[in-house]
């Protein structure tokens, strides 16, 4: 009956008591039991506190035997990963994918055999029309100019960079080891907004000095921006451009709290804040609050660093507030030398379930309409675009750089070519590989010698497959790729080239006809003098 059945739950305790008298009742008779009732004694301990604790209900109700779900919990993304999912069902990142970085971080082969495991016949699966006059390119590195007119100091950036990742958020070991990989292959490494740590500057790479709302490194002891301290850290040669952070894709408008206990010596000295004290990055930045305002502060940063690239970074949300930007940049005739659009899929940064789930416009989705704002706007010859989120493959690259980006970069990519098992213990300091933790002991495990040639071997394998990507449709740089040469599929029967599937905009269409855009009412809409949108 019930009872006797709900009475079974206490079976497993009371097997493992009846088995531990009879161990202390053998001793003499078998003193090796001794080590056995040493075992069954902890499982009984832990079977009486199982029984009589308060905080865990299936604790009480099925004592020791309920230990074995939180095992499974805990298990579970390693079962998932390597045993229950197929080659591209895992998420964020499936096995494909991680394994096609892995090759090309230790430079072996990664070509595949016996066909696609994509489903090639349904949305929104892409491909890239190849050319008749297919070619062979010639160079590894594909680069692009960044700088706005009146930039007196241009930067020659490579199409493929490391996107932002703090030190804090990665410890010491993976951000030399990122650097120093970064130098050998002669690409940038942004610093994320926790400042430009000893770890950036050990490795020698070119930097890209991230400031977000936290004003780390250039920050006022009330957390407003200060321009001395700016200047100071700007001036560095290694530090080539600088990208003001509005926002991330994992939890744009979201702001963050670094808690005291994480702020040791090294994070404060580099980020420019009291020891073990807790600091908060607002979700706004104080140092402008309109789009003229904030084009004018691009241009402030712009001088105090000596002429340096200056430009901002953001995952799309309310789509008139970047038209506002461009407004704001044609009233004042100040160009940013550059915008990188960040996914809402998140990356490297924990965030809330909301925010990696629901909050940003996709990578795709902003960086059309990104693209649109700027060609529409006649801006896009003077201001640099580019891309960051889940881009690790040459196609990737390639669909992105097609669709408008001049560069792409990535954090998880490179992240994974350091070793990263996708453990997903990014948040709790307790990174097995010792790439997400500021813990020392786990940090001994990363080589920063050996990690630095496999970020090396990724960036130049995957520049080698991008220009053989290129050649393939005829061209002889990524800069040529056109929305012509990307095949969308829209349904199991339709396929638009990308130009229709995303329904680009001409060059200074919303200067000459708005009212026959998409974007017509947006435009309308935007303002410069303000974030807000005008009624209509």
């Amino acid at each position: 009956n019930y009872r006797e059945f709900n009475m079974l739950r206490f079976v497993p305790f009371l097997a493992i008591t009846a088995l531990f008298v009879l161990c202390l009742l053998g001793l003499e008779l078998f003193p090796w039991l001794g080590a056995v009732a040493v075992g069954l004694g902890a499982l009984v301990l832990l079977g009486l506190y199982d029984f009589f604790q308060r905080r865990h209900t299936l604790w009480r109700n099925f004592p020791i035997l309920a230990h074995i779900r939180w095992m499974a919990e805990e298990l579970r993304p390693f079962f998932r990963s390597y045993i229950v999912e197929s080659d591209t069902e895992g998420r964020p990142f499936n096995h494909e994918q991680r394994a096609l970085v892995y090759r090309r971080a230790k430079n072996v082969s990664s070509v595949e055999p016996f066909g696609s495991l994509l489903d090639i016949d349904k949305p929104p699966y892409e491909w890239l029309a190849h050319s008749i006059a297919a070619k062979h390119t010639e160079g590894d590195c594909p680069r692009v100019r960044v700088g706005a007119p009146g930039t007196t100091q241009p930067y020659s950036a490579s199409v493929f960079n490391i996107s932002a990742m703090s030190f804090g958020s990665l410890g010491g070991h993976a951000i030399e080891a990122l650097s120093t990989g970064a130098k050998m292959g002669d690409f940038y490494h942004d610093t994320g907004e926790g400042g430009v740590s000893p770890y950036h500057r050990a490795g020698g790479a070119d930097l890209v000095w991230e400031i977000g709302s936290g004003y780390f490194g250039c920050r006022a002891q009330d957390g407003t921006f200060d321009a001395a301290r700016f200047a100071d850290v700007a001036k560095d040669p290694q530090i080539k451009m600088i990208e003001i952070k509005l926002s991330q894709g994992a939890k744009p408008g979201h702001g963050g709290v670094l808690p005291g206990a994480k702020v040791t010596a090294e994070i404060a000295a580099t980020r420019g804040i009291p020891i073990g004290e807790t600091c908060f990055s607002p979700p706004g930045h104080s140092a402008f609050s309109t789009p003229i305002e904030m084009i004018e502060f691009v241009a402030h940063l712009r001088d105090l660093s000596g002429g340096k690239p200056v430009g901002i970074k953001f995952c799309v949300g309310n789509r008139w507030e970047i038209l506002a930007l461009c407004k704001a940049m044609l009233e004042t005739g100040i160009r940013t030398d550059f915008m990188v659009v960040d996914g809402g899929e998140g990356g490297t940064g924990a965030a809330p379930a909301e925010f990696l789930d629901h909050i940003g416009a996709p990578l795709r989705q902003g960086l059309v309409l990104t693209r649109n704002a700027l060609i529409g706007s006649g801006l896009k010859d003077h201001v640099r675009l580019a891309c960051s989120g889940k881009q690790t493959s040459a196609f990737a690259i390639a669909s992105s750089m097609a669709l408008g980006a001049d560069w792409v970069n990535t954090a998880r990519g490179f992240m994974f070519s350091l070793g990263c098992i996708q453990s997903l213990n990014c948040h709790n300091n307790t990174c097995p590989t010792g790439i997400a933790t500021t813990d020392k002991g786990r940090q001994r495990g990363l080589v920063v010698a050996d990690k630095a040639d496999r970020v090396y071997n990724f960036h130049r394998n995957t520049m080698k497959a991008l220009m053989e990507v290129v050649g393939a449709a005829g061209c002889e740089h990524p800069a040529e790729l056109t929305p012509r040469h990307i095949m969308h599929r829209v349904t199991e029967d339709i396929t638009l080239p990308a130009h229709r599937a995303y329904d680009l905009l001409e060059k200074n269409a919303l200067l000459d006809a708005p009212e026959g855009t998409q974007l017509a009412d947006e435009w309308a809409m935007a303002q410069a003098a303000s974030f807000r949108p005008l009624s209509l």
